[in-house]
């Protein structure tokens, strides 16, 4: 990047420093990018990616550095100003009003009006259109609430376009989604660059960042600490400037021996979800469940879970059938759940992490028919240690990285000892470091006797994981494949089946 004056096309970013009282999160870190263009942007989390990202979409100012956007000066004021100027941030946190409709969300703040009226009529007309552009099919009447994260994915880039910017940041927005999602979302993406639209693409999904950009710039600790130029990028090369170390990949826990069955479904189905699932779970297995989005992953562990309704079939836990109608039930059969939703379903963000990691347990632990404070802090100092749970346990976990929030997550259901844990996505969202620390802790769980589902929309993670892989497809178990039979082709066509 030139030193002297700005370029004429481009935004340009020259030694950004962003500071919270004493502590520097962000240390003099340069970027360029050209229309048309994209830079992948990664590093782990609390890197500087989410500060970077702020600065530059006006949702907080620069301690030092400068700014400028097509030889101008450039010093948003707001999020709002940003977007005036051509810059937007579609976040990797949904951010939508589920009371409102698809097509009210797309133009908040913007409403269409006629003789006084919002122009409902052009309203949903330009959403179906825009939300189509994206693989998006939905109603643009219909409230958000109840609509799946891939589908909320998909209408925050959609009110993302619906502005006409010049410059995107995507931040993680194929976190939440399945693989064919993410090709839909990196189709928008080339779409974008060939319009002459600047994209910046921070992504922990590294493959999605070779394929995209043209330049990648990697932080670490907010300082900027390489930068690449030619392509293909190394993955290896990433990884080892992402964390400052050497990593692998290989996560393979120690087969199980497969003397004993914990967990036995037959034949299960719920209406309109999915039918006809049998499987065995054995001791010290984990079994990874992939499939396409909408294919039924989460409703059959969701059903297991005793979240929803079992209409048909039995699921049996150490020889024993059960009927259990709420998740509460199947705590008390030994099986427990780590939603996909941290933030939504699974954490209190206000409350501190020692907090979210006892309150699923606070009558059986209390005394007296009160927790202590003590107690509280004893057990999170205890499972902090045990999870490698980075940060202060007494602080708000919205406070904590993504990894860390998972790790609280991963603790929290696990004060006490399933029979069988089903985790739900357990690494979206998270960085390198995080998903291997993640994946060690599954290991040893499985190790130490444990049968473990794993739901996961990336393929690498069920196929490095997984002892065996049963693959769903339109709401049916299409197969199930060993670790030697498992490809990522037999995967994708089993899934692809119905």
């Amino acid at each position: 990047m030139e030193t002297n004056a700005p370029s004429p096309k481009g935004l340009e970013c020259r030694g950004l420093v962003k500071n919270y009282g004493p502590i520097s999160v962000l240390k003099s870190v340069d970027l360029f990018l050209a229309p048309g263009t994209c830079v992948g942007l990664i590093g782990e989390n609390g890197a500087g990616k989410s500060t970077f990202n702020s600065l530059v979409a006006g949702v907080v100012a620069p301690t030092d550095g400068r700014m400028w956007l097509d030889g101008q000066p450039y010093e948003p004021h707001s999020p709002s100003d940003a977007i005036q100027r051509g810059v937007a941030l579609i976040h990797q946190e949904i951010r939508l009003l589920p009371g409102l409709s698809v097509a009210e969300n797309l133009f908040l703040g913007a409403l269409p009006m006629k003789a006084g009226r919002i122009d409902r009529r052009y309203m949903e007309e330009k959403a179906r259109a825009v939300l189509a552009t994206l693989g998006v099919h939905v109603d643009p009447r219909r409230p958000v609430r109840g609509l799946t994260m891939a589908v909320q994915q998909g209408i925050e880039i959609a009110k993302a376009i619906l502005r006409n910017p010049r410059y995107v940041i995507f931040d993680e927005p194929t976190a939440a989604v399945g693989e064919t999602e993410a090709e839909q979302i990196m189709g928008q993406v080339q779409k974008l660059k060939s319009e002459g639209v600047g994209v910046i693409y921070v992504s922990h999904r590294l493959d999605e960042v070779r394929e995209l950009a043209d330049e990648v710039v990697c932080l670490r600790d907010g300082h900027r600490v390489s930068h690449w130029t030619e392509r293909p990028v190394p993955k290896d090369e990433m990884i080892n400037a992402m964390v400052g170390r050497e990593f692998t990949f290989k996560h393979h826990p120690p087969s199980p021996s497969r003397d004993k069955v914990v967990l036995e479904v037959r034949d299960a189905g719920h209406s309109g979800a999915f039918e006809g699932v049998s499987f065995d779970l054995y001791e010290g297995e984990i079994l990874g469940m992939a499939g396409l989005i909408g294919a039924g992953r989460t409703d059959v562990v969701r059903t297991i879970a005793g979240a929803d309704r079992l209409d048909r079939g039995t699921i049996s836990v150490d020889g024993r059938g059960i009927r259990f109608r709420s998740p509460k039930g199947a705590m008390k059969a030994g099986i427990f759940m780590v939603p996909e939703d941290r933030k939504g379903q699974g954490l209190n963000l206000d409350r501190s992490a020692s907090e979210n990691i006892t309150l699923p347990w606070e009558k059986k632990l209390a005394k007296f028919g009160q927790i202590t404070g003590r107690r509280v802090a004893e057990i999170g100092e205890a499972q902090k240690y045990r999870f490698d749970i980075r940060g202060r346990m007494s602080l708000p976990v919205g406070a904590m990285s993504g990894g860390n929030q998972q790790k609280v997550l991963l603790a929290k259901w696990l004060v006490e000892e399933p029979r069988v844990l089903i985790v739900d996505e357990p690494t979206r969202g998270v960085d390198v470091g995080a998903k291997m620390a993640i994946y060690k802790i599954l290991r040893e769980l499985a190790s130490a006797g444990m049968g473990i589902i794993v739901v996961s929309s990336e393929l690498e993670e069920v196929l490095g994981l997984s002892h065996r892989i049963l693959v769903m497809s339109e709401g049916r178990q299409s197969g199930i494949l060993s670790r030697e039979e498992a490809t990522p082709e037999r995967v994708m066509s089993l899934a692809v089946s119905g």
